[in-house]
């Protein structure tokens, strides 16, 4: 980046002169000539204007003079005017507001914010592009409608021979950072040109290079102007840092690191956790903060407790937003201050519900939180629609609203039709499968995990087909499966050992009746084998007697919280949340902000970074929340470790997710070119819709810029990209021969829908209904506490005698409920400035100058419209019975818009949570 270092008065030295206020000529000021130098650039010919203001563009012809003062030329220079748009605090407190104060002056006289502009054309002498260089005075008038938005304005006087400007260099004088949102150049024959920012702007105490913002032209690499493209370089090298030293708050280096900082050995060895990355437990990589390791593991690096932040790049941090919005206060004080007053609260009174109208007491009752040195809490934790706070003198009602689960049915969750319609149109809807053979054969190794047949047997089957046999079944493919059982068997000996933990892995088989009906026949519960139990696996049916069904719900309790974890570990945090990462640091490393590609997939990055650090201190950390909550307990994130070998990028698309699991066929005739084996499968349909609108816009975006045969191979910046997303953001995964190949339009444009999907519809559908499903704790428990009783057990004759007691004693503690209720309801809240899919915020309206583009992106805005349309008329339609009858929710998780709050609706661009 260019090291631009004026001094704070109005004097700055160029080739060894001092340059003072030019003389006027014909009353305009005079331009004077000069050089300056860099690191790495060569002397550069430039034109500066100091004066203060402009009434309206001017030309005149005036004399230019080389670094040595020769007359090399007459030139006409006209006046130009920069507005330049900052966006202040909306909260501010008495220091800051004089801060600002003074801020505003200092701007106002010319002495807070140098702005210098780069031309796209060459300057023959120099080879480097032209410049241009001011100060930013005075102000305009705020914009009545944004009130914490303000405009200043810098004039310059630029050679008609100029050229068009492509880039701006901003230097802050100021001691501290500022928000830029942009700067848009008046006064050039194309009208105005804008240079859209959206970012802080660090003082020159903290770094005393100047910032480069380029306009809102896309070029690929072999297209940037010639007067840019040292600019482009060097830009792309700022962000990449050199892998050294500890990161610094007003940084932007985007670096990788493994996940080495989970656990916390110097304070607790039984807090130590294993670094995931590497050969022998592989990860995606994350964002690199370059702390010191820890004092007890050299592997590890040192922790930052809350509420201290883990360090992103400046840009990716959370912005300010108003009043009861969601933002990351609302998160910290939540983990830093709810869950552990709720854990002073009920720690001395963990136990089990009793009954269920204890739950029920959480919604229509609520409970106490009797801390009252916690006060502040009610004025700085914004609780959301789903969660409500009642203050009372010394005390703290927490109270939950009824999750939209039981809201119309109270007892829904109890019914075998429920329970198959989640896997098709709940939180979870990704695992479930084809039946493809029988008997169904484990490919864990048998000498370690015993016999690899299930013990579910056709006979079993068969009595619940109605005549049907099994071949029959698989031959019409009416047999459905979700199968935990290999992913978790490796760890339930180790889970079952901690306290409070008991745990199966699970298969429950599905049958799938020619009225459209999903329904559970058979769940098998495996446990390790041992040398004193010759039986390690159970087989339970819905059966007829009290008992039976009794056992049935314990069985179906046990596989949901499978279910829960899974869900967590696997398909919500690795797939979405820690596969992106690594795309969003390439990209910022390794393609140009002028890069159509990177100004493609700039949504769909928004808050990844900071949601995902947030996550490792508080959330997957050892100790942290998922931990608490979930059945892996300590082993979660090697649980996930091991769920990433299987991993394989060119199954994250929709259409080749659906076709491997076995639930659709491609079929040219159906739209989108797929037939669902489920019809009424509500996330796979409507999932479907959205795949297709993000498809069809990624291929006219890229079509649009990609016209030539080889215009994908020749691009460096893309091709260095997609190589560093595989060899270093998925390092584990560099050798695999699965990765797509990067050559054709077609390729390119497969990927990016892909990506986009992930962090869009993909993340929309398994993360906003975690509270309407998981709210009422024993319809998704994300634990259980006790195995179920055997025969011959001596808790059998309790199950029996009061079998409600014995379920609710083996479902998570009143403390571990509503923990993990309050975390779902954060994670499932949209905050009120979210960015949802096919909408463009009004404050980056200039993100892109091509009407072109632009018209694609208002054909895929309608597209989702549309689609909402559509969405909204199949949950009317009384032959879906997964989406609508008597007590049945709508599907509404990939309906496109959203108001804030948790609505169980909504696709925001970016995993933003």
């Amino acid at each position: 980046m260019l090291a631009f270092k004026p001094k704070p008065s109005l004097k700055s030295t160029f080739s060894g002169t001092a340059l003072r206020r030019p003389p006027l000529l014909n009353g305009i000021p005079a331009v004077v000539s000069f050089s300056w130098t860099s690191r790495s650039r060569p002397l550069v010919r430039a034109v500066i204007s100091d004066d203060k203001t402009v009434e309206s563009p001017k030309t005149s012809s005036l004399e230019q003079k080389d670094s040595k003062g020769s007359v090399v030329s007459g030139s006409s220079v006209r006046e130009v005017r920069a507005v330049v748009t900052i966006r202040r605090k909306m909260k501010e407190n008495i220091t800051e507001k004089i801060e600002n104060r003074w801020e505003m002056l200092m701007n106002g006289i010319g002495r807070g914010i140098l702005i210098r502009l780069i031309s796209e054309e060459i300057d023959p002498v120099t080879k480097s592009g032209k410049s241009v260089e001011t100060r930013v005075r005075g102000w305009l008038p705020k914009p009545s409608e944004h009130v914490h938005i303000l405009e200043y304005m810098a004039d310059f006087s630029v050679p008609s021979d100029f050229g068009k400007p492509g880039a701006v260099l901003i230097t802050n004088l100021h001691a501290k950072e500022f928000h830029l949102l942009e700067i848009v150049i008046h006064g050039f024959d194309d009208g105005p040109i804008f240079f859209p920012a959206n970012t802080w702007i660090h003082s020159r105490n903290d770094n005393p290079e100047s910032r480069i913002i380029f306009r809102n032209q896309a070029f690929l690499p072999s297209q940037t102007p010639p007067g840019l493209s040292d600019l482009r370089r060097e830009d792309l090298l700022s962000l990449r840092g050199n892998g050294k030293g500890e990161r610094k708050p007003h940084e932007r280096i985007y670096d990788y690191d493994v996940y080495n900082d989970l656990g916390k050995p110097d304070k607790d060895e039984d807090l130590a956790r294993p670094v995931l990355g590497g050969e022998e437990r592989p990860y995606p990589r994350r964002c690199r903060t370059g702390r010191p390791p820890s004092k007890t593991d050299p592997l590890c690096e040192s922790r930052i407790e809350k509420p201290h932040p883990v360090y992103v790049p400046r840009d990716e941090a959370f912005e300010e937003i108003k009043q009861d919005t969601f933002s990351a206060g609302r998160l910290k004080a939540l983990l830093h201050n709810l869950v552990p007053l709720m854990a002073a609260t009920l720690s001395s009174s963990d136990i089990s519900f009793t009954c269920f109208s204890d739950i029920d007491k959480l919604y229509n009752d609520g409970f106490v939180l009797k801390d009252d040195e916690q006060r502040e809490l009610g004025d700085n934790l914004f609780i959301g629609n789903m969660m409500k706070q009642v203050l009372s003198v010394g005390q703290k009602l927490l109270k939950y609203e009824i999750p939209a689960v039981i809201r119309r049915d109270r007892f829904s969750w109890l019914r075998d039709n429920e329970f198959a319609r989640q896997a098709l149109a709940g939180v979870n809807p990704v695992n479930i499968e084809i039946v493809k053979e029988f008997p169904i054969h484990s490919k864990l190794d048998p000498a370690i995990y015993g016999p690899p047949e299930s013990a579910i047997t056709k006979e079993l089957i068969e009595q619940e087909l109605h005549g049907m046999s099994v071949d029959k079944a698989i031959e019409e493919k009416r047999l459905f499966i979700l199968d935990f059982h290999d992913m978790l068997l490796p760890f339930i000996k180790r889970m079952n050992n901690l306290p409070g933990r008991k745990s199966y892995a699970s298969r429950t088989v599905f049958f799938y009746s020619k009225t459209g009906m999903l329904t559970p026949i058979a769940i098998e519960l495996s446990l390790p084998p041992t040398t004193s139990s010759s039986r390690n696996k159970y087989v339970y049916t819905h059966g007829h007697g009290a008992t039976t069904h009794w056992l049935w719900k314990m069985a179906k309790a046990h596989v949901c919280a499978n279910d829960a974890g899974v869900h967590q570990l696997v398909n919500h945090w690795l797939r979405t949340h820690a596969c992106m990462e690594p795309y969003i640091i390439a990209t910022h490393r390794q393609l140009s902000s002028m890069h159509p590609v990177y100004k493609l997939l700039h949504p769909h990055m928004r808050y990844t970074l900071e949601i995902n650090a947030l996550a490792r201190q508080s959330l997957i950390n050892g100790g942290g929340i998922i931990e608490a909550s979930f059945s892996p307990g300590k082993y979660a994130m090697e649980l996930s470790s091991a769920a990433y070998e299987s991993w394989r990028f060119d199954r994250e698309g929709l259409p080749a997710d659906l076709i491997q699991r076995g639930v659709a066929v491609e079929d040219p005739s159906a739209p989108g070119g797929l037939k669902l084996l489920i019809e009424d499968y509500p996330y796979a349909a409507d999932g479907l819709l959205i795949w297709s609108a993000i498809k069809e816009w990624v291929e006219s975006y890229v079509e649009n810029f990609y016209t030539e045969p080889d215009s994908v191979t020749s691009d460096v910046e893309l091709q260095a990209w997609w190589s560093e997303i595989k060899n270093r953001g998925h390092h584990d995964k560099r050798n695999e021969p699965w990765w797509p190949k990067l050559t054709t339009k077609e390729d390119l444009s497969g990927i990016l829908t892909t990506m986009i999907w992930t962090a869009s519809g993909q993340h929309a559908a398994i993360n906003f209904g975690q509270y309407p499903f998981g709210g009422y704790m024993p319809n998704r428990p994300t634990l259980m506490r006790k195995l179920i009783p055997q025969e011959t057990d001596p808790e059998f004759e309790k199950f029996i005698q009061n079998p409600q007691s014995v379920f609710l004693s083996s479902l998570p503690t009143q403390l571990q409920a509503t923990k993990i209720m309050a975390v779902q309801d954060t994670l499932s809240t949209h905050s009120p400035d979210e960015e949802y899919l096919g909408q463009m915020n009004h404050l980056h309206r200039s993100w892109i100058n091509d009407h072109k583009v632009l018209d694609m992106f208002d054909k895929f805005a309608s597209k989702l419209g549309e689609i909402e349309e559509t969405i909204n008329e199949r949950n009317k339609d009384i032959r879906l019975k997964n989406r609508n009858g008597a007590g049945i929710p709508p599907y509404e998780l990939l309906l496109p818009s959203s108001g804030p709050g948790v609505t169980g609706r909504g696709i925001p661009n970016s995993i933003s949570i």
